[in-house]
């Protein structure tokens, strides 16, 4: 693999469009560690099998950029820009994502671990068995995004947007759904007792028909009446 700066410190690694382009013209995979991309366009790039170690990608965008099997490793890309882009097999580990935009983003069996999604769009994207472990999604947008059958483990949902999104036959383990709005969302067959349901209202208990839920969740649920579960 090339290494776009072997050679420099890694606090002096400033990168243009320039850079990258002419190190993908190499037509190998390359490795960017500790590369200082924030701002930068690298919109349409075919970046496919590339690393990325410690790079600031605060605010670049990768608009319609081929990611295919690349690997980001902690990484800062608060406010990156991945919309239309193709992340198909590749593998983000304990990187910042806040604010993300992954629209309509190819995540097909993508695999997300210990990073923070809090805020970030995946309207639209196409997660066909991504995985997703330790996780957060706080205030994330999520609309029809599917889950199916799979086990989800440390993700926090809090306050994102489900609507509509598909968790039949998901197991929940250690994770959070408080206050989240999932409006139409279906978890049949789902067992959700590894979650944290507070702020669901009993209103709202008709689309876990068919969910496995514990008898302190049900206590909660009942609460909501003012009756007591004893």
């Amino acid at each position: 693999m090339n290494d776009l700066f072997a050679d420099r410190p890694t606090d002096e690694t400033i990168a243009s469009r320039a850079d990258v382009e002419k190190l993908a013209a190499a037509g190998s995979p390359a490795t960017l560690d500790g590369a200082i991309l924030e701002g930068i366009d690298l919109s349409g790039l075919d970046l496919a099998g590339w690393t990325f170690e410690r790079c600031d990608l605060r605010r670049t965008k990768f608009t319609g950029a081929r990611l295919e099997a690349t690997r980001w490793q902690t990484c800062r890309g608060a406010f990156a820009d991945f919309s239309g882009a193709d992340l198909t097999d590749a593998v983000l580990m304990a990187s910042d994502f806040n604010n993300a935009s992954f629209r309509r983003t190819m995540l097909g069996s993508a695999r997300f671990q210990g990073c923070k999604l809090t805020g970030a769009d995946l309207s639209e994207a196409r997660a066909m068995e991504a995985r997703f472990d330790e996780i957060l999604f706080v205030n994330a947008k999520l609309p029809s995004a599917s889950f199916r059958n799979m086990v989800l483990q440390r993700i926090d949902f809090g306050q994102a947007d489900l609507r509509k999104a598909d968790f039949r036959g998901t197991v929940f383990e250690a994770c959070s759904l408080r206050d989240a709005n999932l409006a139409g969302s279906r978890f049949a067959g789902a067992d959700l007792r590894g979650a944290d349901l507070g702020g669901l209202r009993l209103i709202d208990a008709g689309l876990f028909r068919g969910a496995t839920i514990s008898r302190e969740q049900a206590g909660q649920l009942l609460g909501e009446l003012g009756l007591n579960v004893r």
